[in-house]
């Protein structure tokens, strides 16, 4: 609508706005409000108000006020109230109305709608809304209300759950918060269970669940998350028809879902676009920007003088790969530092622990010094976790970033770049996923605009369709398919279930527990059956293997559970083995990161690259390891082998080997078990090793944190500032 642009613009572009000008622009705006087809472009005038209020002629004010109460900006109400002229009683009374009666907050009008039918408990929800809709609010309501006892919140990252777990701890005296499938439920109180998919489906035995949340629900869609979506159509499924659970389904930017589905699950589909942000788009991309040469230094120069604009900002900067945001850090690092600009807020505590853990070649401590951070899914979850912090509390102004800020972290950032158009390499940025770029810039509550400078072309908008495999089931994985009950199943004529129902149950059951592929598990059952004789040396091993098992079980596992399509680049069979086994022995990133870094300057001249560069590849090729090979990969795969050479083991009456406890060293960083606890709660292992002589070996996981607390172990001597930071943010 032409006449609401200029409306924004007018009111950006003039020092005041005179009476009849505001009352002009608020009869336009009321109109707007009144018509269904027009509120959105009301709510933007609203918002551009609020965001130019000193602006606007005083004797209008109250007319104002009154305007941002029928928009249902109630949260803004409250915020603004000692500058708002607000003196509508039956207003105020509305406004009260939407007041939570748990939380310290107040709802706009589409949040208390949901809120409404949440409460009323009959229907369960789905929501499609913007990223600064505010949806996460109605899951501290839900729990706040304490209507449910047993409570499951899935979300996409351990990240992300990290973030929930620090929001909902102030309910410790009413739930117990699990995060780990080695916890066990309370029985005196509530639990909250704050797991991934994965864990949902490791956890040994659920309670009476009662209510669960699937945030980034889009995600069960093969077509938006190929590697985990099978994972999350299991958990969905174990949850809603096991456990019987009322649930509230969460994401954005989504037109519809799986035909039925809602009426199938007695659920209510709400699709927003209710907004308390305005994402205002400038467009960059009519430069001739490029790849190589003149135009790409082009854009990066751009760029770089864009930044140096917003100074005072908060701004994230969308690459397209860990190794983009790595190199465009330290490209504008570089630029600062020949414009001698630092960063205003001094040396923060992280890059003490980064020079004593890492290496002081690491050029994260430079980009830190100067203002910039990184975010991807490479980094140790401490460092990113931290990052995020500094960010939001302005400590930094910049951020390169990767998909992975899409993903439901919050930030408090005015603007975003979309600079790359790809993720990763080749796989182009479909609207969904830039939709939900755009969406990061400005959070509610914190910024009434936020801006999106597009570098590329926005790709062209189409609807986003969500389908639900496991209950279309027309195009169904095995691994999906294996898991719905029979009474459930639509086709039993196909091949594909006549196939399963072909393996024996007790092997079924195998591979439904050990939730990978079904065919892989089937192969590896059938050479370890033919070979196990001639190979039990090769299998029969507990607590370490020699370097002849373990690659004996990592072959198997690589020949047989990687999914097609699945990213392993750059990882190869014979670099796992090796890495896996080094590490076992090492026992530490810091020794990776040396290790590797002593081999790319050893066997890999690296095209010329500074000895900065060689180790911040070794640092990147390490933590890239970590996170994906060692945190769940190989963790996974030793589980799986280990079920079933158990299981080949016992019917040729052999003694099985046992993988577990190399398995759980390595998925928790060679912590103490009862100690695990704390890496799930983002304290750093170098801060652990210290904690650990200080804390029995016989304490149970739950009383650790306990204990820390009561003996006020953080204030330690031998703790340095960044590590002492961590345990009192998130203990």
């Amino acid at each position: 609508m032409a006449a609401i642009d200029e409306i924004i613009e007018e009111l950006e572009k003039r020092d005041s706005i005179d009476a009849g000008t505001s009352f002009e622009y608020a009869r336009i705006c009321s109109k707007c409000l009144r018509s269904q087809d027009s509120q959105e472009d009301g709510r933007k005038i609203v918002i551009n108000i609020l965001d130019n209020w000193d602006k606007i002629d005083p004797s209008t004010r109250e007319m104002w006020t009154d305007l941002i109460e029928s928009a249902g900006f109630y949260p803004y109400l409250e915020k603004e109230k000692y500058r708002l002229a607000f003196r509508n009683t039956s207003g105020e009374i509305r406004k009260e109305f939407h007041k939570s009666s748990n939380l310290d907050a107040y709802f706009h009008e589409e949040q208390r709608n949901l809120k409404d039918i949440l409460e009323k408990g009959d229907k369960n929800l789905i929501v499609s809304a913007p990223t600064s809709f505010g949806k996460s609010l109605l899951i501290q309501e839900i729990v706040a209300s304490k209507k449910y006892r047993n409570i499951v919140i899935t979300q996409p990252s351990l990240a992300l759950i990290d973030e929930t777990r620090k929001k909902l701890k102030k309910y410790n005296n009413d739930y117990k918060i699990i995060v780990r499938t080695s916890q066990k439920p309370s029985v005196e109180k509530g639990n909250l269970f704050l797991l991934t998919a994965e864990r949902v489906m490791e956890y040994p035995e659920f309670p009476k669940l009662d209510f669960f949340v699937m945030d980034e629900f889009y995600k069960l869609s093969a077509k938006r998350d190929e590697e985990r979506s099978d994972v999350l159509n299991n958990a969905f499924n174990l949850l809603v028809n096991e456990h019987k659970c009322k649930f509230y389904l969460l994401g954005p930017s989504i037109d519809a879902i799986s035909k039925g589905f809602a009426e199938r699950y007695n659920a209510e589909f709400k699709q927003t676009s209710y907004s308390l942000v305005d994402n205002r788009t400038i467009d960059l991309f009519s430069e001739e920007f490029g790849k190589r040469g003149s135009k790409k230094l082009k854009k990066e120069d751009t760029l770089f003088d864009l930044l140096l604009n917003l100074k005072n900002e908060q701004t994230i900067i969308y690459c397209s790969s860990p190794m983009r945001v790595r190199y465009m850090a330290r490209k504008f690092c570089d630029f600062l530092e020949k414009r001698n600009v630092k960063n205003r807020n001094g040396e923060l505590s992280l890059c003490e622990w980064i020079r004593i853990n890492i290496g002081e070649k690491w050029s994260l401590i430079n980009c830190l010094n100067h203002g910039i951070g990184i975010h991807d899914g490479a980094l140790q979850k401490h460092i990113t976790s931290s990052v995020i912090q500094y960010f939001n509390d302005k400590k930094l102004n910049y951020l390169f970033c990767t998909t992975t800020i899409i993903e439901g972290v919050n930030t408090s950032a005015k603007n975003v770049v979309f600079f790359d158009k790809t993720k990763g390499i080749r796989k182009p940025i479909d609207f969904f996923d830039y939709n939900n770029i755009r969406g990061r810039s400005g959070r509610m509550m914190v910024h009434y605009v936020g801006r999106i400078f597009n570098f590329n072309e926005p790709p062209e908008k189409k609807a986003i369709v969500i389908d639900i495999p496991f209950f279309e089931q027309d195009e169904v994985s095995d691994e999906v398919l294996i898991h719905i009950d029979e009474k459930d199943v639509k086709n039993k004529e196909s091949e594909q279930y006549k196939n399963l129902e072909r393996i024996p149950q007790e092997e079924r059951e195998l591979f439904k527990k050990n939730g990978v592929l079904v065919r892989g598990q089937k192969n590896i059952l059938e050479e370890l059956k033919r070979d196990i004789h001639e190979k039990y040396p090769l299998v029969h091993w507990t607590y370490f293997p020699n370097y002849g098992q373990l690659t004996y079980v990592l072959c198997l596992a690589w020949k047989n559970l990687i999914k097609k399509g699945e990213s392993i680049r750059p990882m190869t069979l014979r670099k796992l083995v090796k890495v896996t086994s080094d590490y076992g022995k090492g026992k530490s990133i810091s020794q990776f990161v040396k290790s590797n870094y002593n081999y790319f300057k050893t066997h890999q001249k690296l095209n010329g690259k500074t000895d900065e560069e060689i180790f911040d590849e070794a640092v990147m090729d390490a933590f890239k390891t970590f996170r994906h090979w060692f945190l769940y990969k190989v963790p996974k795969w030793l589980n799986v082998m280990n079920s079933l050479q158990k299981y080949v083991c016992e019917k040729n009456s052999l003694e099985p080997g046992n993988y577990t406890s190399y398995s759980n060293q390595i998925e928790n960083d060679f912590v103490r078990e009862n100690l695990s606890i704390l890496v799930e709660y983002g304290i750093p292992k170098s801060a652990i090793d210290k904690l650990s002589p200080k804390l029995p070996k016989d304490l149970d996981e739950d009383r650790v944190i306990d204990e820390i607390r009561s003996k006020k172990l953080f204030e330690s001597s031998d703790l340095i500032q960044y590590e002492r930071e961590k345990i009192i943010e998130n203990l």
